[in-house]
């Protein structure tokens, strides 16, 4: 049913192997191996404050659910923390704070890019305060040296990706990019699964569609996507009607969110064999869905970079039968953290996102 190229992944603080790409660290390991041990002391003596702002540029333009943007960010001496926004959080239909834990890693991810770019390496610590249920990542500065072509290319990606949900064109994508999607999420710590085949696809579809039945059922999960539907483009936050995609119809292999979005063209049908991709990792720990979220910001910037395009379908991950079923069928030990519908299409409509110093918390950083 699926790709076998994915490996099994995991964290490798859990799972017991290191991706050689993966730069982040667990701050509960046991006291041999203390990540305070190996953390550069914090100063404020160098001045970072430009770098910071640069960062946090970068960092917004992760996707988050509904473009609900829960994130803040803060300056802890040369170290910069992300923090998940409880105000911000879905309440309906992201009770655990897991969809705000994959916008906080993906963030993250982007961030670490952007001080690359600066010549500078980081550290990811996950969760570095568990008395602090907010604090999600903090970047350590390391070192220097210059940024790899690859990281080059991932961050002049980052302005260019945003989910695309029109059709797509009929095109297969290459083998030689669904093997570079594949070495993205592995290089995070993650499993991506590429199915192929109708009847894989249609066993996904069925799941997924199931899934949105029983959301969709939920009047308050009806509302919390209409509250954050947008008609216009003067919001700085939610989806945009253009970039909500066409209405759902029937017939569609995969089901999409009610964004609002414009009625079909006569004619316009969705491609009725998609390139799917399962990502996943190897537990579902809150640190697990912070690496989730870097893997999945890694892999849409590297499809962005290839020139694909991507939308996320989350509705399967959202219902914890559903979920559970999709696992089974890929035949995985680890959970399914995101679903995504990928290939070539027309440029899409980005959606907006706050200023970056609305998301700066006050007094850590001059404006």
């Amino acid at each position: 049913m699926r790709s076998r190229a994915g490996g099994t992944g995991g964290h490798p603080a859990l799972s017991g192997t290191t991706p050689a790409d993966a730069r982040w660290l667990d701050a509960t390991k046991p006291p041999e191996d203390d990540v305070t041990s190996r953390t550069p002391h914090l100063t404020t003596a160098r001045p970072f404050e430009a770098t910071f702002r640069s960062a946090v540029r970068a960092a917004i333009r992760a996707p988050s659910m509904h473009n609900s943007q829960p994130w803040r960010f803060r300056l802890n001496g040369d170290a910069i923390d992300v923090y998940a926004d409880p105000a911000r959080r879905l309440d309906i239909a992201d009770p655990t704070g897991w969809a705000i834990r994959l916008a906080c890693g993906a963030a993250a991810y982007n961030a670490r890019l952007d001080l690359a770019m600066s010549g500078r390496t980081a550290e990811l610590v996950l969760r570095p305060d568990l008395s602090d249920p907010d604090l999600m990542v903090r970047l350590v500065p390391t070192g220097h040296r210059p940024a790899t072509p690859t990281e080059r290319r991932l961050h002049a990606a980052i302005g260019r990706r945003h989910s695309n949900r029109v059709p797509f064109f009929p095109e297969p994508v290459p083998a030689t990019a669904r093997r570079a999607l594949v070495a993205a999420a592995r290089a995070e710590g993650a499993w991506l699964d590429l199915l192929t085949g109708l009847g894989p696809l249609t066993a996904v579809g069925e799941i997924a569609h199931a899934a949105a039945r029983v959301l969709d059922r939920d009047p308050g999960y009806r509302w919390e996507i209409s509250a954050w539907s947008r008609g216009d483009e003067s919001h700085v936050d939610g989806v945009p009607a253009s970039a909500g995609g066409p209405q759902t119809e029937p017939q569609d292999l995969l089901p999409s969110r009610a964004f609002g979005g414009y009625p079909r063209a006569p004619g316009t049908e969705f491609e009725p064999e998609p390139l799917v991709a399962v990502l996943g990792t190897a537990g579902d720990t809150q640190r697990h869905q912070l690496v989730a979220g870097m893997a999945l910001q890694r892999v849409l910037l590297a499809l962005t970079d290839a020139g694909l395009a991507a939308s996320m379908l989350s509705q399967p991950i959202e219902v914890p039968a559903a979920r559970e079923q999709l696992r089974l069928a890929l035949g995985r030990f680890g959970p399914p953290q995101m679903v995504l519908r990928i290939g070539y299409g027309q440029p899409g409509f980005p959606t907006p996102r706050r200023d970056f110093t609305d998301v700066i918390d006050d007094g850590h950083v001059s404006a």
